[in-house]
């Protein structure tokens, strides 16, 4: 039996992150991998009034750079989830799903989830509902070494690198003042095509 294709887990992932998903029946989520720094894990980028804004979780490594993603905790010696659900309202309050998907997800913001892996799971749960996909997730039991998983979407995404995915345009919050960005966080498609955010994602390549 072939291996389940294998994903990295992903704070409000990008666009491209969720239209590969959408491909699949069902999918691994890597959790005993050596936690890598500046990734779409614990980070997010939202289209604002003054362009890209990157959005971190502020993370704890329990055992130092050794850390296994699944243990590693989330900090809350800042106000970080109010600060982003206030940087979130403020990129997409005036997008036309904003107020329909919004209670949900500010109220998984502000549980405190002792995990990153928690957070995550518990947002990948609504989003997929929310989007009307119907992609089972699992979590790896150990690690899988590079090359022995046909589809390894772990090192696929990252903010430091453009999607080669060609991006169709679609109306953003503040298209008025700056040319479409593509591959923001799912949130940026989410708020802006509501319902037909499922047929946008199925139609990239």
């Amino acid at each position: 039996m072939e291996p389940l294709p294998i994903f990295p887990t992903a704070y409000f992932p990008p666009i491209a992150y969720f239209a590969a998903l959408a491909k699949q029946q069902e999918v691994l989520i890597e959790q005993y991998e050596t936690f890598p720094k500046q990734t779409y894990r614990n980070r997010t980028v939202i289209l604002s009034a003054n362009g890209p804004l990157s959005l971190v979780v502020p993370v704890i490594r329990p055992y130092g750079n050794h850390t296994y993603t699944h243990n590693i905790g989330i900090s809350y010696t800042e106000r970080w989830n109010i600060n982003h659900w206030r940087a979130i309202t403020s990129a997409y309050s005036a997008s036309p799903y904003f107020l329909y998907y919004k209670d949900p997800l500010e109220a998984i913001l502000m549980q405190h989830h002792e995990r990153l892996i928690d957070l995550n799971h518990a947002l990948m749960l609504y989003l997929l509902k929310a989007l009307k996909l119907t992609t089972i997730t699992h979590y790896t039991t150990d690690y899988a070494p590079d090359g022995s998983v046909t589809e390894d979407y772990r090192n696929t995404f990252s903010p430091k690198k453009e999607s080669n995915i060609n991006f169709p345009t679609y109306n953003q919050v503040f298209e008025s003042k700056m040319p479409f960005v593509p591959n923001m966080s799912i949130l940026d498609l989410l708020f802006n095509l509501g319902p037909e955010a499922k047929s946008y994602l199925e139609s990239l390549k």
